[in-house]
């Protein structure tokens, strides 16, 4: 009994220990066997350790989190995080390792500025169903410069955020303009992040020209977003020092792949050609597919000032009239470029794969390949679907691979689809500039045979690479996808039971499969666009991460981005990885430096590619609202794509998209229904739903805000919409 009293106390003790590590503010999550080695337990303690972590999280004392990471509860202590601030002054405070943001309502935010790194505590109560936090220090601003609109007052300034979360002009002392007269877009460096009664004080540090310049708007946003367009001296100095050409000694020890026949097929202007396909088919019947990757890792060495200048990019960025790589031309349109009829290093994953489908053998090798044509989406699809006699003939000798091609790509894609991937299928858009920036069309970008074989081709190599390396138990990097959030899944299975539609549910969680048959379904009905959306919306953010956790979108288990590594910094970082295995050098040194390594590489990585999105969407939000505003006052068709409490969003068929003010709803108030995503009238009973059809009038475009007001046309507009339908509806649809 004496004994059992005294297990007990220990049991005790070292629950206390490890909450009062978990509440540590200088504790960092672990797993399991790193707070065993941290807390010095011993082989034969582990089952106890174990049970006192199971004690405890059957307490709520401490939590786990996706990744199998324990941290503590958070009850009544006070967290870390990062401030996001909202321009209607209340905010969101988003921390590592929890789902949800907490919510920091106005008055509790302790002059916290947007991006600062901050400490906040729990609060009792909720809004709604999220928890609120007060701000109670501010750790670090993580807002040094911002963009904005200069406005002159006389003997000072200020400048207007062009991000719309920042609530507060910024003043700027005279002597600090640079000389910035109103209108200008400046750069301002913040000296003072203000209080309850003063404003942010700061200096303009660069007046990138008058906001009605020629590029001054695409300027903005990547001043604004701090995406760097220059390369340093030390990063150019070493792209210079890269040979033009591949070396015999390159060659050595490589896989000749020289005589396979082999092409590019990318769009008409890509200039970084990173991955070159090879098909033919044996007597047996079986396809063996070649997936060739630029081995860029052979000129960007580990810890090299290329290297840590293409982590700190993560990503090329592609916006409307501009491309920012993450490497400089030299390497990126030259030596790394797979260009026609040039010996070029490459990483190739040869699959044999067999009439269902499957891939019954692959071999990953280091290669040296030789590309027979730089061949082009549109004219693959001339010789495949038009048939185009001329095309035909000018690639007459590539002709029987495209066609095995194709019927390769749409055994992939049964496979795939039978499996469960979903695929949405949204319109993009591609927007055509003048030489001074002016949108002049927008055009639709087009899947055809084509992009969907290369889509198919990649997504093999993707994953039989993954899954290879899952296998073998080396730290790598996986893209993955994770599950829908059971409260959105039921959401959505409530709401699409309203058209007589459901999908199946496995106790809260959903099956890819079930998804994909639900798209199947509502495919040409009118309520297609409203639950695709819906659907979209439900899932959650594909990112980058070192456990593989599977793709519920793909519907696969193992997958990773191995195909891009002149554009994105996680197959540039998984590449290094191959080689080391398939040249034997993967030993223990190794393999715990990329442990301690790819952790912070997925994470920034993720948050690059997130800060590329989101710039590529502000500068086409941005001219999309430039060509509107010539078309003010016209008539166009389009669909609800969105329903808010301050108004509906309508997208036309060239994914223009913009908004109807409440006040602007004809003939009665408007009630905001979250439920049932529609907009109501209190008397009429005339309602504006997702996904519904809306003939629409340009009101009016804030090109400064890349926002797009349209109106209800009234009737005497809309009857004389013959007079200019014609010219409206062909804009339209020729794009």
């Amino acid at each position: 009994m004496a004994a059992e009293r005294e297990h007990d106390k220990q049991f005790e003790k070292r629950k206390k220990l490890i909450c009062e590590l978990m509440d540590d503010a200088l504790y960092v999550p672990m797993k399991e066997k790193e707070l065993a080695v941290f807390l010095q337990v011993s082989a034969e303690e582990r089952d106890e350790f174990r049970a006192v972590l199971q004690a405890l999280l059957a307490e709520g004392r401490i939590e786990v989190t996706k990744r199998g990471r324990y941290i503590g509860s958070h009850g009544g202590r006070q967290l870390t995080g990062t401030f996001i601030s909202h321009a209607k002054g209340f905010g969101f405070v988003e921390v590592e390792g929890r789902e949800d943001d907490l919510y920091v309502p106005e008055g509790r935010t302790g002059g916290a500025f947007h991006m600062d790194r901050v400490q906040v505590a729990l609060l009792p109560g909720q809004r709604g169903k999220r928890q609120e936090a007060a701000v109670v220090r501010i750790l670090e601003h993580g807002t040094k410069t911002l963009v904005g609109t200069y406005d002159n007052a006389g003997n000072f300034g200020f400048v207007i955020p062009d991000n719309t979360k920042i609530g507060t002009d910024v003043f700027v002392p005279k002597e600090r303009s640079m000389g910035a007269v109103s209108g200008h877009k400046v750069v301002v460096e913040l000296t003072s992040y203000g209080d309850d009664s003063h404003r942010p004080e700061g200096r303009v540090t660069e007046i990138l020209g008058h906001a009605n310049d020629p590029g001054v708007d695409v300027m903005s946003v990547v001043r604004g977003f701090g995406l760097p367009m220059e390369f340093g001296e030390k990063v150019m100095n070493q792209a210079q020092r890269v040979p033009e050409e591949v070396t015999e000694a390159d060659r050595a020890g490589r896989m000749d792949l020289r005589d396979l026949q082999m092409v590019t097929i990318d769009g008409e202007d890509a200039k970084d050609l990173d991955d070159a396909v090879s098909l033919y088919v044996d007597d047996g019947g079986l396809y063996h597919l070649g997936v060739h990757i630029a081995d860029v890792s052979n000129y960007v060495q580990e810890n090299s000032a290329l290297d840590w200048e293409a982590l700190e990019r993560g990503t090329s960025v592609y916006l409307v009239d501009r491309v920012i790589p993450m490497l400089p031309h030299r390497l990126s349109n030259g030596i790394c470029s797979l260009n026609q009829g040039v010996d070029r290093l490459a990483l190739s994953c040869l699959m044999t794969i067999d009439a269902k489908g499957e891939i019954t053998d692959y071999q990953i090798a280091e290669t040296v390949i030789c590309v027979d044509r730089r061949m082009s989406y549109t004219a693959v699809k001339k010789i495949l679907e038009d048939r185009d006699a001329e095309t035909v003939r000018e690639y007459e000798t590539l002709v029987p691979m495209f066609e095995q091609m194709a019927q390769l790509s749409a055994i992939l894609r049964r496979k795939r689809h039978k499996r469960g991937s979903i695929d949405f299928d949204f319109a993009e858009s591609k927007i055509i500039l003048d030489e001074n920036g002016k949108p002049l069309d927008i055009r639709p970008y087009e899947r055809n045979v084509a992009t969907r074989m290369i889509e198919d081709f990649m997504l093999a190599a993707n994953e039989t690479v993954a899954q290879h390396f899952y296998w073998l138990e080396l730290p790598f990097i996986y893209r993955t996808h994770e599950k829908p959030d059971p409260e959105k899944i039921m959401k959505l299975s409530a709401f699409i039971s309203n058209f007589g539609y459901h999908i199946k549910l496995t106790g809260e969680e959903v099956h890819p499969k079930e998804l994909q048959k639900l798209l199947n379904r509502i495919a040409d009905t009118e309520e297609e666009t409203l639950i695709s959306r819906l659907t979209l919306r439900s899932m959650k953010q594909a990112k980058y991460t070192v456990d593989c956790t599977g793709h519920f979108g793909l519907a696969c288990r193992y997958y990773c981005h191995f195909t891009s590594p002149i554009r994105r910094y996680p197959d540039l970082q998984i590449h290094r990885i191959i080689k080391e295995q398939l040249r034997g050098r993967l030993r223990e040194n190794r393999i715990e430096h990329y442990r301690n390594r790819l952790p912070e590489v997925a994470g920034r990585s993720s948050k690059m590619e997130r800060r590329a999105e989101d710039a590529e969407r502000e500068t086409d939000r941005l001219k999309k609202a430039q060509y509107m505003e010539e078309r003010i006052g016209q008539i166009f068709d389009g669909v609800i794509s969105g329903v808010t409490q301050w108004g509906v969003y309508v997208e036309l068929p060239n994914t223009v998209e913009g908004m109807i003010h409440v006040s602007d709803l004809p003939g009665d108030y408007y009630d905001y229904d979250e439920a049932s995503y529609e907009m109501a009238g209190r008397d009429s009973g005339r309602t504006y739903k997702l996904g519904q059809r809306l003939t629409v009038q340009v009101k009016d475009v804030d090109r400064a805000a890349g926002t797009v007001y349209f109106a209800i046309p009234d009737e005497d507009d809309a009857g004389s919409r013959e007079g200019n339908h014609d010219e409206g509806s062909h804009e339209i649809s020729s794009q």
